[in-house]
């Protein structure tokens, strides 16, 4: 595409050499984004079901969205949260009108594990009590409060220590986290379905007696909406799914259709044991993500982007059932909502990547899980096509698996 100094290999060569190599990467170089589309700087187009890992849920710089940020951006970029603003005060009345019943006061920050972060000081300070319980497969993020509670070993044993008094349970397992649940836990944490570790939903009653047991024993509990919330799964909160609310709620991720935001909400009670200057940020608050978070809001409301995605999610999810079932190589499909993965018995690194050169964007779960977060607004067509290119790649999987099990 016209108008980029950078020939595409400088791109990648300037990135591989400078930036931290901390993300496994996809050789592409994207420039540009419109709705369930992305295109690269060659001008290829790509469905992308990878979504900047589930960030673009109205669609990549949705009109409304973009001319929120211009708009602010000509008034006023920075604003610190020692001064009022106007962008941010709209925001804020927006997202607790949205917030689960008695969630009425909220600190606001910018990524998914800042909001754990503030979540974890606030439980400690509010309860006196200095120990967590976290799910097996969690995923919380990887600043260090956040990543105490996170469980895999590979990304927690090279920091260590971490915080300590951090208990881990399996997930879905109510009398396990019993036994755990003694006087000195001060949260439970939990993602109504767990994204990272590939798209797991919880027993049907699970999360009622999390509930319920944390009510019992005075421990307060912490939901992570960060990558299932926000009408990712069909409504507005997961856990609406099964009639709970939480204590403290983390959300971010698309809260601001890609402006990096976080936000960790609770009720006043539990939120005012904050005091000044106790936890703060220099751009929490910021007045350009404040007013594309007030505009993201709208466009889940307005275009009634729930609805979309439990209908197209649900549409997605039976058409990789249909199509992908009768290969050997895939063991489960599974999704709430536009929130979906399917596990195979081999590793996906080649699904990804061939995914990548046929035209789509993928994520991976581990080894062995494909799991897709697409922008809210995917249509049917993206989604037929998506369907069509993993048929195809999941084919040669399977063929690598019969010639395994079978060898000439």
């Amino acid at each position: 595409m016209d108008g980029h100094a950078l020939h595409p290999s400088r791109v990648i060569e300037v990135e591989d050499s400078i930036l931290a190599s901390t993300y496994s990467k996809i050789p592409i170089v994207a420039v540009k984004g419109r709705g369930a589309r992305i295109w690269d700087i060659d001008g290829r187009e790509y469905v992308d079901c990878m979504g900047g890992y589930g960030v673009a849920l109205v669609g990549h710089c949705h009109p409304k969205v973009v001319e929120a940020i211009r708009m602010q951006a000509e008034k006023l970029i920075v604003c610190h949260g020692s001064i009022y603003n106007d962008a941010r005060a709209e925001f804020i009345e927006k997202l607790i009108s949205i917030a689960p019943k008695g969630l009425d006061k909220v600190f606001l920050s910018n990524s998914g594990a800042e909001a754990v972060e503030a979540a974890l000081k606030i439980a400690r300070k509010y309860t006196g009590r200095k120990a967590f319980i976290s799910m097996m497969g969690g995923y919380h993020g990887k600043t260090m409060g956040a990543l105490s509670v996170t469980w895999r070993e590979d990304y927690r044993h090279p920091f260590e220590p971490l915080i300590g008094e951090v208990r881990f349970t399996p997930y879905g397992d109510i009398d396990r986290l019993r036994s755990l649940a003694t006087g000195d836990v001060a949260a439970v944490i939990v993602e109504p379905v767990q994204g990272e570790s590939g798209v797991k939903i919880p027993p049907d009653d699970y999360l009622k007696e999390v509930r319920e047991l944390c009510d019992e024993k005075g421990i307060l509990l912490i939901l992570d909406e960060i990558q299932c919330g926000l009408c990712r799964t069909g409504k507005m909160w997961a856990s609406q799914h099964w009639g709970v609310t939480p204590d403290i709620l983390c959300v971010a991720k698309g809260l601001a259709s890609g402006i990096p935001i976080g936000a960790t909400i609770a009720p006043r009670d539990i939120m005012d044991k904050l005091s000044v200057g106790e936890h703060t940020s220099t751009f929490g608050g910021n007045p350009i993500a404040c007013a594309a978070g007030s505009a993201t809001i709208d466009i889940l409301i307005s275009e009634k982007l729930a609805e979309r995605a439990w209908e197209v999610g649900s549409l997605f999810k039976r058409m990789l059932e249909d199509r992908l079932s009768k290969y050997r190589v895939v063991r489960e499909v599974r999704g709430l909502g536009l929130m979906i993965a399917f596990d195979l018995r081999l590793p996906v690194k080649d699904v990804v990547l061939g995914a990548a050169a046929n035209g789509l964007l993928i994520l991976y779960s581990g080894r062995t899980t494909v799991r897709l977060l697409p922008p809210l607004v995917i249509g049917r067509e993206e989604v037929e096509r998506a369907v069509s290119i993993l048929e195809k790649l999941i084919a040669i999987e399977d063929e690598k698996l019969k010639s395994r099990i079978h060898p000439s």
